[in-house]
């Protein structure tokens, strides 16, 4: 029996009706400060400011787009061409220079897969190579004359040909 003591009973629940939030505590109790004091009154001329310099800007842009319009029309047979030859122009030197950054970055990657498999450097091995292949072209050469002599025979060889 004295374990139903000490839990509450259902209706011993007590419900109250005042919010758990005081609504006074969420506005500040205390005034600005002086550091925001003096932000607002050095940032507002200074957004005031920049904003009438962005409206006069848009105006005298207006303004200038008017005037030129007409010029464009008037001279459009003559621009047209020229804007698209223009870019064109710079969409080719863009373009090639995307592609040779692109072939340079190729080459790189392949010689650095190169020097991991290989545990070499490249130039190494393309010499060997080269040396190699020289080697072997000389050899073929040599064979090559030895067939053209064998078969056109001692007295074409001499020099005792045609006369």
């Amino acid at each position: 029996m004295a374990e139903t003591r000490d839990r509450p009973q259902p209706h011993q629940l007590q419900v109250h009706s005042q919010s758990r939030y005081d609504k006074s505590s969420l506005l500040p109790q205390r005034g600005p400060t002086a550091a925001q004091i003096l932000a607002v009154v050095t940032l507002l001329p200074v957004g005031a400011s920049l904003l009438g310099l962005a409206g006069i800007i848009l105006v005298g842009t207006l303004i200038g787009l008017a005037v030129a319009t007409p010029l464009f029309v008037i001279f459009s047979p003559v621009l047209v061409p020229a804007a698209i030859l223009l870019a064109g122009a710079v969409t080719g030197i863009l373009t090639s220079g995307a592609f040779g950054l692109t072939g340079l970055s190729s080459l790189s990657w392949v010689l650095n897969s190169f020097r991991q498999v290989t545990g070499r450097q490249p130039l190494d091995y393309a010499k060997r190579r080269m040396q190699e292949t020289a080697w072997t072209v000389g050899e073929k050469t040599k064979q090559a004359g030895e067939t053209i002599k064998a078969k056109a025979g001692p007295e074409e060889g001499a020099g005792g040909g045609r006369t």
